[in-house]
């Protein structure tokens, strides 16, 4: 069985386990009207695997935000290192 999750489908594996969850009222009575009583599993299971993957991309952002900062400040320590050497021979110009 497949199931699509924002333009990509991913195999619904045959390995599930049994969770017993408890949800506020007004969320489990949406979760009837949208996805109906003999698809809340899916539903759920659905709703779980976009928010993982929202924040496994959340954090990806952050550490290349990361990287990108400690590489910036790093190229800009270079260039400072070499300053002096880039402007030899320019006062001829």
């Amino acid at each position: 069985m497949y199931i699509k999750i924002h333009d990509k489908e991913h195999k619904m594996t045959t390995d599930v386990i049994r969770l017993n969850i408890t949800l506020p009222k007004d969320v489990a009575d949406s979760l009837n009207l949208m996805a109906g009583p003999r698809k809340r599993s899916r539903f759920i299971a659905e709703a779980i695997t976009v928010r993982i993957e929202n924040i496994r991309k959340e954090k990806l952002e952050r550490d290349l935000a990361e990287g990108y900062s400690f590489a910036r400040e790093e190229s800009v320590s270079l260039s400072r290192e070499f300053e002096t050497v880039d402007l030899e021979g320019w006062d001829a110009f």
